[in-house]
């Protein structure tokens, strides 16, 4: 039960990130998030502002999509924990947010939108940006795999 996009939607006008996988009804994508490499989206294709716009198919597809997207991370980055949201209040599209997280980087223990806790940690971020290219493969294989 989509809605018709309305004009500027930035989900519906671009991708929103650098593609990872594109399937029939959803897409991943690798946002660039300052501080935060391994942040992902899944973003539902059509334009739906909320969850229970879509027909309960279609919502355990992309919560199928989110939960492989996760494991993926948890299997290739080792995180300490993964992050999973979907705010909509600043782009009314449906899309989840999908990051990995560990105890040192500048925001953990609050969420990647709360205060600072800590100096950011360049050396540990290259480190998981260095294995970004292969995750993003892990995840296009996993999402491939489901078909």
């Amino acid at each position: 039960m989509a809605s018709t996009a309305p004009a500027g939607c930035p989900l519906c006008d671009g991708l929103g990130g650098a593609l990872v996988w594109q399937g029939r009804n959803a897409r991943v994508i690798r946002a660039q998030e300052e501080g935060f490499p391994a942040f992902y989206r899944v973003v539902w294709t059509a334009h739906a502002a909320e969850f229970t716009d879509l027909s309960a198919a279609e919502r355990a597809e992309c919560m199928e999509l989110v939960a492989a997207v996760e494991r993926v991370l948890r299997d290739r980055l080792s995180p300490d924990k993964v992050n999973l949201a979907a705010l909509g209040n600043m782009v009314a599209h449906l899309h989840w947010h999908v990051i990995a997280r560990w105890r040192w980087d500048s925001h953990f223990p609050g969420s990647v939108w709360a205060a600072v806790q800590r100096p950011r940690d360049p050396g540990r971020e290259a480190e998981v940006q260095a294995q970004l290219d292969a995750t993003d493969r892990a995840i296009a294989a996993a999402l491939d795999a489901r078909t």
